[in-house]
């Protein structure tokens, strides 16, 4: 009983995070193709490198790629973190792309319910611009993410589907609005071969700053395992 409810009551928030859909004045469509390769170190540290590359105006330019390394440590079935560092090119406002750096800090719980997981992680972040328009580019811009994921894993088939809502919280500066970023998926996790994994999935992510802009992703997937 309580394990219905539990499950009930993360699937209505997620839901509810899901309910984005309000009209803006621009949208968009993009790809995303992601490629990792994840391996253990020692028990319960996990090392991951991995790769993307970001379409945006109806998957007709590249937005971003990046490469990053994270570093995962499993406390036990329920508490886990992870530090990682990224280096991209973005195309910025003179239409050239420039160096960005990143790195992130997270904590992730989760709570599993038979086959059915829900977690929740928050993530600090910070990034870095090497393209300098004006003083405040000088200075990083920071970010709190909040996200809540349910993911089922059916014990007969190889494909886990998934459910998430996250939020972007800017931090250390002044701003007009608590959270500056949306976004709401689902998709599916195919495990191939026990070393080899797809995914497939949709992102509806909306975007406040410096406009209004919904876009529709696409996102694609591989994992290697070692």
């Amino acid at each position: 009983m309580m394990m219905t409810m539990n499950s009930k009551l993360s699937i209505s928030l997620l839901l509810c995070l899901l309910t984005l859909n309000t009209f803006s004045q621009e949208k968009d469509f993009g790809i995303w193709y992601n490629a990792s390769v994840r391996f253990d170190i020692i028990n319960n540290l996990e090392a991951e490198i991995s790769s993307s590359f970001r379409t945006f105006d109806n998957a007709g330019k590249l937005e971003e790629g990046f490469i990053e390394g994270e570093f995962s440590y499993k406390f036990n079935d329920y508490l886990a973190a992870a530090a990682s560092y990224r280096i991209s090119e973005n195309i910025d406002d003179d239409d050239a792309y420039h160096i960005r750096h990143k790195w992130f800090v997270h904590v992730k719980g989760t709570l599993p319910l038979g086959d059915l997981e829900i977690s929740g992680r928050v993530i600090f972040q910070q990034r870095y611009k090497t393209y300098l328009e004006d003083e405040n580019d000088k200075l990083p811009t920071s970010h709190a993410r909040f996200r809540i994921k349910a993911q089922y894993d059916f014990p007969t088939l190889p494909v886990d589907p998934y459910l998430y809502g996250e939020l972007f919280c800017p931090l250390f500066k002044e701003s007009e609005r608590i959270i500056d970023k949306k976004r709401a998926g689902g998709g599916f996790e195919v495990d191939i071969t026990a070393r080899h994994e797809v995914q497939i999935g949709y992102i509806f992510q909306r975007d406040y700053f410096p406009d209004l802009k919904d876009e529709s992703i696409l996102t694609l997937g591989y994992t290697f395992k070692f």
